[in-house]
């Protein structure tokens, strides 16, 4: 059975859905939620997307219909509702979305995984993970076409920004054919693509490019210079008046780096630091991120380390990129 073949039979017997992605959702679980929910209203069904909280500021504009709701504003308007179907997009656990969602999902109500990350060690067989997909938005366009339900620009412009944001613009090499030819049916209901990018990353302002220069001005390699890394500091945030939300992007300016294998980007969130990972594709990130605790794709991961007794930032970071060079070494080998 293929992975349309698993989506379309578990739509079909169900009537009343519920559809929810991670806990701080991105644009591509978003995105991929709020289009398969219009395109289940267009199908018949009674659908309603509850997140662990409510959308935020930056992505409503993608919900001109008002699709989603937070967890306790949806429970209390459709006090109600029972679901016979819950769909989770952009993850593989009900425990990434969020300790309400997680509680109410329990072992009572049926759920379908619709995602395109790793889940490593465990059988999902009977949901819809595809590793390959460029984003989990290029996985819902491509089911929404399999239920025979035709596109609209309110459908498609969240699927377009999730492919924008999960291949960085299309620079992954998760992006193929496929990839293209499903963004092309996209434009065709007439999404504007300056318009769409300005959209889901803002026009700036001045500070947003002082905090950049900041943040680029931490960049450091080492002796090989295979591995790249930069730091972003709560405190430069705070001082440019920046956006957590507008600093994902900043890894990416590393990957232009002649020699480069892996680009890290440390964020100082005092207790503990975020690190990102990123490759061109050649090197397995979402190994390495997993060995350090994380996880996530080959060319994009992330990871939370946390420090021991008595570590500054900086000893937490050469710890890690230690470990990144043991892990480029083997994987060198092999």
């Amino acid at each position: 059975m293929t992975i349309l073949d698993t989506f379309k039979s578990r739509i079909q017997v169900a009537e009343r859905i519920l559809i929810t992605t991670h806990e701080y959702p991105d644009a591509d679980g978003i995105g991929s939620e709020i289009s398969l929910c219009l395109a289940l209203r267009e199908y018949g069904k009674k659908v309603y997307c509850v997140n662990e909280e409510p959308l935020l500021e930056r992505y409503r504009y993608l919900d001109q219909d008002k699709v989603v709701y937070g967890f306790k504003d949806f429970f209390a308007k459709h006090p109600d509702f029972k679901p016979d179907l819950m769909i989770v997009v952009d993850t593989n656990t009900k425990l990434r979305a969020g300790h309400q969602i997680c509680h109410y999902i329990g072992d009572a109500i049926p759920v379908l995984y619709i995602d395109h990350h790793p889940c490593r060690g465990r059988d999902l067989s009977d949901h819809c993970i595809d590793v390959t997909a460029a984003a989990t938005g290029q996985m819902i366009g491509e089911m929404i076409e399999s239920l025979g339900v035709k596109f609209t620009k309110k459908i498609a412009l969240p699927i377009y920004t999730s492919i924008i944001i999960d291949t960085s613009s299309f620079r992954y090499p998760t992006v193929s054919a496929s990839t293209h030819k499903l963004v092309a049916k996209l434009m065709d209901t007439g999404i504007n693509p300056p318009e769409a990018y300005n959209g889901i990353y803002g026009t700036k302002r001045v500070h947003h490019m002082h905090l950049l220069a900041s943040i680029l001005n931490t960049a450091s390699t080492n002796k090989d210079e295979t591995i790249a890394w930069m730091l972003l500091k709560k405190e430069d945030i705070d001082k440019y008046a920046g956006d957590v939300e507008d600093t994902h992007a900043f890894i990416n300016n590393l990957l232009v780096l002649n020699n480069i294998k892996v680009a890290c980007m440390f964020r100082d969130d005092g207790d503990h630091i975020k690190m990102s990972l990123r490759s061109s594709g050649e090197y397995d990130v979402g190994t390495i991120a997993l060995a350090l605790g994380g996880g996530g794709h080959s060319h994009s991961a992330a990871t939370i380390l946390n420090r021991e007794p008595g570590e500054t930032t900086e000893h937490v970071i050469d710890r890690a990129i230690k470990k990144v060079e043991e892990a480029l070494k083997k994987m060198s080998v092999t």
